[in-house]
């Protein structure tokens, strides 16, 4: 069973997702040029949102190098030293999770650890204390902590966001987890021109014979409407948590927070906050899973007086009615639009309109097993 996310999301002008040159990237599809958001800061956006945390009623997993310092922050071991705690915490560290730096303080690589793995990682270290204190003992005691630890979180964890999107050690593969959620860099529907901002700032304090400003420079931005694409494998989030109730509010708060949370980049300069004018949630059981990125590759052209969002809703409708004649509609178990416009131009995607955003939410969870049927 899947769940996909289909979005189309208008931007004022913005710089949400910036390249190395500072300027907004973009991509090549259907042979022009489109604005582009990558899937990571999409990622990134929903996994920090409130909401996403608000309704999962967990903490979300941190990605750091500084996990020595964070379990020595964590450790509440009687009258030892600090240097008898960051020597044992160096010793675990690298056998467990990734070797050091050259610095000593912080992993080769970001590590991505929910809370309670972290205070898991803690209690081992005082419940072996001893025997990790003393250098005579401590790499046996490692060996073990080691070995306890890593089986009892392999394949598994607490964390929402770790289950949806994933995590992967090469050098630990033991910890590895398949991402049970997929995530399309959002294109725009159309064709896109990156526009320049010449600014300059004024000194508050120059001279009254002083002319001119302070300070001046370029910000890249455009405004482009996306088009966004997800899909959420059920049976792995189901697996990857171990908790089918932890799953159900992992897909609410994943849904909630896809539809609020937007990436930060620029916004105190542009603030581009516009919610979804259209997001199609659709329920399938096993089978091909359904992009609709290709309602776009024809880019969309503008209608006077009408703008980018109508065009591309009728294109994704469009395409939908396309794709349901010629593969069937068979594996289909629930399909809920929510359309800001109530004369957004939908044919195909009439029937499976609801009224706002709870619905669309309930549309998506009353089509997902519960505990029972899980088994």
């Amino acid at each position: 069973m899947f769940v996909e996310l289909h979005m189309i999301q208008n931007f004022a002008p913005a710089n949400l997702n910036r390249d190395d040159t500072n300027n907004p990237k973009d991509c090549e599809f259907g042979g022009v040029r489109r604005a582009r958001i990558s899937s990571q800061c999409i990622k990134r956006a929903i996994r920090e949102s409130d909401v996403f945390e608000q309704i999962t009623q967990v903490e979300p997993a941190v990605r750091t190098k500084w996990v020595v310092r964070l379990l020595c922050e964590r450790l509440g071991v009687d009258d030892a030293s600090e240097a008898d705690v960051r020597a044992v915490v160096e010793a675990v560290v690298p056998a467990l999770l990734s070797k050091l730096d050259r610095d000593g303080q912080r992993t080769a690589v970001l590590l991505y650890l929910s809370a309670s793995e972290i205070d898991s990682i803690a209690s081992d270290i005082e419940a072996n204390w001893q025997a990790l204190l003393d250098e005579k003992t401590r790499a046996a005691a490692i060996k073990d902590l080691t070995k306890a630890w890593s089986k009892a979180h392999k394949g598994t964890t607490s964390a929402p966001d770790i289950a949806l999107f994933g995590r992967m050690l090469a050098e630990y593969p033991q910890l590895n987890l398949e991402a049970a959620c997929q995530v399309a860099h959002a294109i725009s529907t159309h064709r896109t021109t990156m526009e320049m901002d010449f600014y300059t700032a004024v000194d508050d304090l120059n001279p009254e014979d002083t002319v001119g400003a302070g300070m001046m420079g370029f910000t890249g931005f455009d405004s482009a409407c996306f088009y966004r694409y997800a899909r959420i494998d059920w049976k792995q989030l189901v697996k990857n948590l171990g908790d089918v109730a932890l799953a159900r509010r992992t897909v609410e708060g994943f849904l909630r927070a896809a539809v609020a949370a937007l990436p930060t980049g620029k916004q105190n300069s542009f603030a581009a906050h516009n919610p979804p004018s259209l997001s199609l949630a659709v329920v399938r059981e096993d089978g091909m899973g359904w992009s609709l990125a290709n309602a776009f590759e024809r880019p969309v052209s503008p209608r006077r007086d009408e703008g980018f969002v109508a065009p591309s809703a009728q294109a994704l409708d469009a395409y939908w009615e396309r794709l349901t004649q010629t593969y069937g509609s068979a594996t289909l178990i629930r399909t809920a639009a929510l359309a800001i416009d109530p004369d957004l131009p939908l044919q195909s995607l009439a029937s499976a309109r609801v009224a706002d955003l709870n619905a669309w939410v309930a549309a998506v969870l009353d089509a997902l097993p519960g505990e029972e049927a899980m088994g």
